[in-house]
């Protein structure tokens, strides 16, 4: 038997609404599939303003652009995350400063922040790992103090909640990813979300690859132009309806997507109560959106062993992700400073298949597998 670590859930609806996108001759964006999606996600959390685009690094990119970063201003953010979070900033200038996570939560650590907030700072992003929040009260406190932008990083993150607020709605502007792993697909795909007033004009022309073609549309001027810096942001109108056609099934797919969570959660709790593991740290502040799920393990070694004995047995396990502020990219551009709970959490992660169809029987399969693991090496974790 195979286990892959991903299935892509979809069905007939989605094939039906990009035919249907085929067969009105309007293939490119900002159609109706477009507009739907965006007040899909405008109406059910609360976001201000809501531009699709075709990636999350694209709207993490504009999001950098709205910033306003350049050279000489510094962006302070987690090591532990995807290169698209630093990539979007680094295009424009900024300098990246890498914080350490919290000890028990790969989420960024406020304290750390703090003690890297200098004259030159000029945003915090967030990344909230697993769809689990970062501790936002904390992170908030920081960018009143010091006035500085505050940008979420929600890839993981769609109907994930801090202390019932959705996350997304916090920070100036927010990403989102619909990456054909997450929770709402479109294959690949993103949104940016603009909760801050003063972003949301600029945030349409740089959309419209810095024309004001979204107001042409609406009629409110008599013909577009090229009024600022942008690019071409907004996917094909075929992208926009096969999300559409996921949102129409949001409950489903999220009810399914956290019993898997779920389950994974109450299987492994036997090892983890013998030392073999540790499962996730969910705040009280925090909730479950069924993003994926992951587990600790003793030691890079550990996890290799475990990841091999997986792969053997037809299950596909994965791990991620490898610090940034180590990278052979950024390495020599780190300012030296030892980040031990990132590195810490970038050896020791395992991410088991995780999709909606995932059954209860291969879910216990798995956790079957991981357990023999364990018996069969008798490794005892002393260092959680």
């Amino acid at each position: 038997m195979h286990i892959p670590f991903n299935k892509p859930y979809f069905g007939l609806r989605e094939a039906l609404a990009t035919l249907n996108v085929a067969l009105s001759g309007q293939f490119s964006g900002n159609g109706k599939y477009t507009r739907k999606s965006q007040l899909f996600f405008e109406n059910r959390f609360h976001f201000a303003k809501t531009l699709l685009t075709t990636s999350c690094s694209d709207a993490l990119e504009m999001a950098a652009i709205l910033s306003e970063v350049g050279p000489g201003d510094e962006v302070i953010m987690p090591s532990f995350t995807f290169p698209s979070t630093a990539n979007a900033f680094l295009l424009r200038g900024a300098k990246i400063i890498f914080a350490d996570t919290l000890a028990d939560i790969p989420n960024i650590d406020p304290e750390a922040i703090e003690n890297l907030i200098t004259p030159k700072t000029r945003a915090i992003v967030v990344v909230h790992y697993c769809g689990i929040a970062c501790n936002m009260e904390a992170i908030e406190r920081l960018t009143k103090k010091y006035g500085l932008l505050l940008i979420e990083d929600a890839a993981h993150s769609i109907d994930s909640y801090y202390k019932g607020k959705p996350l997304g709605s916090f920070g100036n502007m927010a990403a989102f990813s619909f990456h054909e792993t997450k929770n709402i697909i479109s294959g690949e795909g993103g949104m940016l979300v603009v909760n801050d007033e003063r972003f949301i004009k600029r945030a349409e022309i740089i959309w419209e690859k810095g024309t004001n073609r979204a107001a042409f549309r609406r009629k409110e001027v008599n013909k577009y132009e090229w009024v600022d810096i942008g690019s071409s942001f907004l996917p094909a109108e075929m992208v926009s309806a096969f999300l559409y056609a996921q949102l129409s099934k949001f409950e489903r797919i999220q009810k399914l997507r956290k019993k898997v969570w779920t389950l994974y959660y109450e299987y492994l709790v036997p090892l983890e109560e013998k030392g073999f593991i540790r499962l996730p740290v969910v705040p009280e502040y925090a909730s479950v959106n069924g993003n994926f799920f992951y587990f600790r393990v003793n030691d890079a070694s550990t996890r290799e062993e475990l990841l091999k004995y997986l792969q053997n047995k037809g299950i596909h396990a994965v791990f991620h992700y490898l610090p940034l502020h180590k990278s052979p990219y950024f390495a020599t551009r780190h300012d030296g400073r030892i980040l031990p709970n990132t590195e810490k959490f970038s050896a020791t992660i395992i991410r088991p298949p995780f999709y909606p169809r995932l059954s209860k029987r291969k879910i216990k399969i798995v956790c079957k597998a991981i357990s023999a693991f364990f018996q069969e090496h008798s490794i005892v974790n002393k260092n959680f």
